[in-house]
């Protein structure tokens, strides 16, 4: 996942690797281990990311390594409060209606990539699908990389340039950008957009995510956020 969090002013990475101090502190009083080792996994892999950047990008995951995309056994699994749960295969994904985009990438840490291209599906092609429930108010993604999930209402995700991304600059998602398929929101800072998406879950109360449950806003607009 590529952690984005808002602000007026870019906390940058100190702040993040304040988190991650706090992270590590946290395991002399309580906490479940997965919550207290991946603040330290992301911040060692933000460290890489400054020393490697790819294009602009810096890739950071909060477990330490990135997920394997296996498209024979991979499935999009879509329920909750749906009237009809839906697993679709990679190939299914692909045979939907493509949109595409182009638009900026913004960072918690700083950074910024302009122009991006994306191709992918809007989300109302994928509730058309399973027709959420009067009840449903939410989308929970889920990653392949656990712990890591986020969440956005479905207002949000019938914004005119969120997608499920499956394409990045003309050419299917790398394994470090997501691959299969990860959330874009270019409205909001990155860490919203999960990456190497398995699950959406719909769900009648917005729930809090893994970077929330860190100190992250729920809702990480560009300048508006008010970041940790």
């Amino acid at each position: 996942m590529s952690l984005e969090n808002g602000d007026p002013r870019p906390y940058g990475r100190r702040a993040f690797l304040g988190l991650s101090a706090a992270g590590f502190t946290s395991f002399l009083w309580a906490g479940p281990a997965s919550r207290i080792f991946a603040p330290l996994t992301s911040a060692f892999s933000q460290m890489l990311a400054d020393v490697l950047p790819v294009g602009g990008w810096r890739i950071y995951t909060i477990s330490g390594s990135m997920p394997v995309f296996d498209p024979s056994t991979w499935r999009l699994e879509i329920d909750g409060l749906v009237r009809k749960p839906v697993s679709l295969t990679y190939d299914d994904l692909r045979k939907l209606p493509q949109a595409h985009q182009t638009s900026t990438f913004h960072c918690v840490t700083g950074w910024t990539v302009r122009n991006v291209r994306w191709g992918g599906v809007r989300f109302e092609q994928l509730l058309n699908l399973c027709e959420p429930l009067p009840s449903a108010h939410a989308i929970r993604f889920v990653s392949l990389e656990q712990p890591y999930d986020d969440s956005l209402t479905l207002t949000q995700t019938r914004l005119a340039d969120v997608m499920l991304a499956l394409d990045l600059d003309g050419a299917p998602l790398s394994r470090p950008h997501g691959s299969p398929a990860r959330v874009v929101i270019p409205e909001m800072y990155g860490y919203k957009g999960v990456k190497w998406l398995t699950r959406m879950e719909l769900v009648a109360k917005q729930p809090q995510g893994f970077w929330q449950k860190h100190g992250y806003d729920q809702d990480a607009w560009v300048g508006r956020s008010n970041g940790l």
